[in-house]
């Protein structure tokens, strides 16, 4: 894509934020890798359902802004800047990343609920394991330590009591696997209301679902492990 294509499907992708209650007012933000050493980011202070292209701002892998690009005297990158620089430090494979605030999957952080039951074929296949990752404040340098880490080894995170971090080769699938996790949290959270989780997939299921997110090239570290061990109390 060239950069004002990405610039455009930024915008789009924060306008269906927006509209699905993925974020609210100026919360949230996007990048997506522009080549080696460049990103795109969405600017701080701005409500993302209603960004235009020329918006964004371009900032090195240092997060330093990149001269001469538009608005870049009147704007400035998002808050989150340095979680997004470090989810493209830690996975070179990684070309967008999107951090949201979806309403039903933080509810289950807080509610002490998790996303490795096996409920959902294509949870099990497209998100794996997603971990709930411990408190910590938004900004902060514990939280960039916490992500750190994890982003190294999954594409999904929940941050808890905050929002979600989800990685992708690019920006339109890292939002994509943010619809599925948000789904996937109203199918769980439905399921609390009927009563509660009384059976899961079993593993001869769950090996086959993981077999196909091992041929799309997408079973992570500790995938096979967290689910087969999971179980209905």
């Amino acid at each position: 894509m060239t950069e004002q294509e990405l610039r455009e499907q930024i915008c789009l992708i924060g306008q269906l934020m927006h509209r699905g209650h993925y974020i609210d007012g100026k919360a949230g933000n996007i990048s997506a890798r522009l080549d080696q050493k460049r990103i795109l980011i969405t600017p701080s202070g701005l409500a993302k359902g209603f960004m235009s292209p020329e918006q964004l701002l371009i900032v090195d892998l240092e997060g330093t802004p990149i001269e001469g690009a538009s608005n870049q005297t009147s704007m400035r990158p998002s808050t989150e800047l340095r979680m997004h620089l470090e989810c493209y430090r830690q996975r070179p494979d990684v070309g967008g990343v999107v951090h949201a605030h979806p309403v039903t999957a933080i509810a289950l952080t807080i509610a002490g609920l998790n996303f490795t039951e096996c409920l959902i074929p294509e949870s099990v296949v497209l998100l794996g394991a997603v971990p709930i990752l411990a408190y910590a404040t938004p900004g902060s340098d514990e939280n960039l330590e916490v992500v750190g880490k994890a982003i190294q080894d999954n594409d999904v995170l929940m941050l808890s009591h905050h929002g979600s971090l989800t990685v992708a080769k690019t920006v339109w699938d890292a939002y994509l696997l943010l619809e599925t996790l948000e789904h996937d949290a109203c199918i769980i959270s439905k399921v609390q209301e009927l009563g509660g989780v009384k059976v899961i997939l079993d593993s001869s299921h769950i090996e086959k679902l993981l077999a196909v997110r091992e041929r799309l090239g997408l079973l992570k570290f500790g995938d096979r492990e967290i689910f087969l061990k999971t179980k209905v109390n």
